[in-house]
C-alpha cells in the first residue's frame, strides 16, 4: 500500500478478484486488476489533457474533462495546474470516490510508478 496526503492506492497480487485499491483519507473501495488497469490509464489521460490545455486556457479559466470505459467513469474539474478528480465505479457495484487538488499531483506520481506494486 502506498500513501500520501489525502490519498491511498493498494495492490495484492494475491487476492483473487480485487486486486487494486484506492481511497482518500476517510474513504476507499477495491478495484479488479482490469478496472485498476483503466482506472490508470485514464487518470493519465486526462492529466496529460489538463496539462495540455493549459497553453490554451486564460489564467482564471476552468475545465472540465472526463474519460470513461466499461463500468469505469473518471472526471477531473478545475485550473490545469490544480484540479479535482472524481472516479465513479458502475457495475456489479456502485463506488464513487475523489481526491481534492491537494492530493492529486501525490496520486497522479504514485500511479506513474506503479511497476513497483
Amino acid at each position: 500500500m502506498k500513501q500520501g496526503n489525502g490519498w491511498r492506492l493498494g495492490w495484492d497480487d494475491e487476492a483473487p478478484c480485487y486486486k487494486g485499491m484506492v481511497g482518500g483519507d476517510d474513504w476507499a473501495f477495491e478495484l479488479t486488476e482490469g478496472e485498476y488497469q483503466a482506472f490508470c490509464r485514464l487518470v493519465a489521460q486526462l492529466a496529460a489533457t489538463m496539462t495540455q490545455m493549459a497553453e490554451e486556457l486564460m489564467e482564471e479559466e476552468r475545465i472540465s474533462c472526463e474519460a470513461e470505459s466499461e463500468g469505469l467513469w473518471v472526471g477531473v474539474e478545475g485550473f490545469p495546474q490544480a484540479y479535482d478528480l472524481r472516479l465513479i465505479v458502475s457495475g456489479d457495484r456502485q463506488c464513487e470516490g475523489n481526491w481534492s487538488p491537494d492530493a492529486v499531483p501525490a496520486l497522479l506520481q504514485a500511479l506513474s510508478g506503479l511497476e513497483i506494486f
